[in-house]
C-alpha cells in the first residue's frame, strides 16, 4: 500500500513540476487536420503524462453512427453523426458538454461493410460552420446559434464514390473547397454559388490541401483515379499522378513536403514522394513501406508519420516513422493497428483502433509510449483532437469523450 502511494505522489509530483517547467498555450482545432491544415498543433503545455486509467473525463455525449472528427472554436465543439437515417450537426460547449444546438436533416445511413453514417468534419470560419454529408447536403450555419444561413446539394448532376462524399470544406479568402466531382470545386463561401467546377466524374475521399505553385495559390487532393494539383483560383488541372487501386478508394490526404508531395494508399498498395517536373507528376520514390487507409500521415522534420496496411477483421495495420527522403522505414509500432494520430508540442497523440490512446514523443528513433489507456470501445478510426488542453475522441457508434489534459 505504502510503495503504490507513493508511485503515486511521485507520479503527481512530475506532473506539477513539468506543469510549473511549460505552462500551457492553448490552441482552438477549427476544422479537419487543425489551422494549418497538416494533422499539428501548436498547443503547448498540455498533460502528455497521466494515471494508467488515464485522463481524466470531463464529459461524455452521444452523437450517433459515423467517422466525423471534432473541430473546437470559441469555446464551442463540432461534430456530426446519424441515428434513424437522419444525420445531425452538433454544437456543444467545450467545457462542459452541453448541447447548445442540433442541426438535423434526412440522410441514409449507407452502412456498406461498415457502420456507415457521417463522414466529413465541420469546418468553423469566424462565426459560420459548413458541414458536408455523404449525399452532397452543404450547410452554412450560424456558429454561435446553428440557424442555417444557406443551404445546397452540390451532388445534384454529379457521380458520387462508392461510400459516399467524406470531404470537409477548405475555406480560402472568400472560396469554400470540396473535394467534389472530377477534381474539386469552389464555391462562394457567403452564398454557396459555385465559382468552378471540374467535372462530374466521381471523387477520391480526402479533403483539399492548400500549397503553392510558382507562387501562385493551389489545391492538392485525391481523385478517384489518383492524385492531383489544381488552380485555386480557377480549378484548372496542374498535375496528375495517376494510382490503380481496390474500388478507387484514395482517403489519405495528399501531403506537401517542400516543393513535392506524398501520396499514399493501401488500397494502390503504395505510398510515394511526388515531385513535378516539366509539368509532370513523378516519384522520386515509390514503395509499399507507409500506405495510408483511411487516416493521414503527419509530416514531422523530416519524417513522416502515419498507419501503414489495411484494418478490418485480418488488420495488418500499423504505426510507422518512415523518412520522407528516400521512404525507408525508421520505426515500426504494431500497437495501433487501424487507428490515427495526430502532433501537438512534438508529442504523438494516438488512438488506436480499439480505442487505446497513446502519447510519446515525435522520434525518428522508436516510439516508446508517454502513456497509454483504454478511453473508448468499438470501432476507432476517427483521429483524437486535442484543443485547449482537452483531447476529444469518439468511436463509430458515436461515443465522444471529452478528456482533460490541462496542468493543474
Amino acid at each position: 500500500m505504502f510503495g503504490t502511494n507513493l508511485k503515486q505522489y511521485s507520479f503527481f509530483a512530475l506532473a506539477m513540476v513539468l506543469a510549473a517547467a511549460a505552462p500551457l498555450r492553448a490552441d482552438d482545432w477549427p476544422n479537419w487536420r487543425g489551422p494549418n491544415h497538416n494533422g499539428i498543433s501548436t498547443e503547448s503545455g498540455w498533460l502528455a503524462q497521466w494515471p494508467a486509467d488515464g485522463p481524466p473525463r470531463l464529459w461524455k455525449a452521444s452523437v450517433g453512427t459515423g467517422f466525423s472528427s471534432v473541430a473546437v472554436a470559441n469555446g464551442r465543439a463540432y461534430t456530426m453523426g446519424n441515428a434513424q437515417d437522419t444525420d445531425t450537426v452538433f454544437c456543444f460547449d467545450a467545457e462542459t458538454g452541453k448541447v447548445i444546438w442540433k442541426h438535423s436533416y434526412p440522410c441514409p445511413l449507407d452502412a456498406h461493410w461498415y457502420e456507415g453514417g457521417t463522414s466529413s468534419t465541420p469546418t468553423v470560419d469566424g462565426n459560420t460552420v459548413f458541414t458536408l454529408s455523404k449525399k452532397g447536403d452543404l450547410f452554412c450555419l450560424a456558429a454561435d446559434t446553428g440557424k442555417v444561413l444557406w443551404s445546397t446539394n452540390i451532388a445534384v448532376g454529379l457521380e458520387l464514390p462508392m461510400w459516399g462524399l467524406s470531404s470537409s470544406a477548405l475555406i480560402e479568402g472568400n472560396l469554400l473547397l470540396l473535394n467534389v466531382g472530377t477534381c474539386g470545386a469552389a464555391l462562394d463561401k457567403s452564398s454557396g454559388k459555385a465559382v468552378w467546377t471540374t467535372g462530374t466524374k466521381a471523387s477520391g475521399y480526402s479533403t483539399p490541401v492548400p500549397y503553392s505553385s510558382a507562387g501562385k495559390p493551389a489545391l492538392a487532393l485525391m481523385t478517384g483515379s489518383g492524385a492531383a494539383g489544381v488552380d485555386l483560383a480557377t480549378g484548372a488541372r496542374l498535375w496528375d499522378f495517376p494510382l490503380h487501386g481496390q474500388w478507387n478508394l484514395f482517403i489519405a490526404d495528399v501531403i506537401p513536403v517542400g516543393d513535392r508531395f506524398f501520396v499514399s494508399s493501401s488500397y494502390a498498395n503504395t505510398g510515394a514522394l511526388v515531385q513535378l517536373q516539366d509539368g509532370a507528376a513523378r516519384p522520386v520514390w515509390q514503395n509499399g513501406n507507409l500506405r495510408n487507409q483511411v487516416n493521414s500521415s503527419v509530416l514531422v522534420d523530416g519524417c513522416l508519420y502515419g498507419v501503414d496496411g489495411v484494418a478490418g477483421p485480418a488488420p495488418s495495420a500499423s504505426l510507422k516513422c518512415v523518412d520522407a527522403r528516400d521512404g525507408s522505414v525508421k520505426w515500426n509500432f504494431p500497437g495501433l493497428g487501424g487507428g490515427s494520430l495526430m502532433v501537438a508540442d512534438h508529442k504523438i497523440i494516438a488512438l488506436s483502433d480499439k480505442g487505446e490512446l497513446f502519447t510519446a514523443a515525435v522520434s525518428p528513433q522508436s516510439f516508446t509510449p508517454i502513456s497509454r489507456a483504454q478511453v473508448l470501445g468499438g470501432r476507432c478510426w476517427t483521429v483524437p483532437v486535442l484543443a485547449n488542453a482537452r483531447i476529444y475522441c469518439r468511436n463509430a457508434k458515436g461515443d465522444l469523450l471529452c478528456l482533460d489534459v490541462k496542468p493543474h
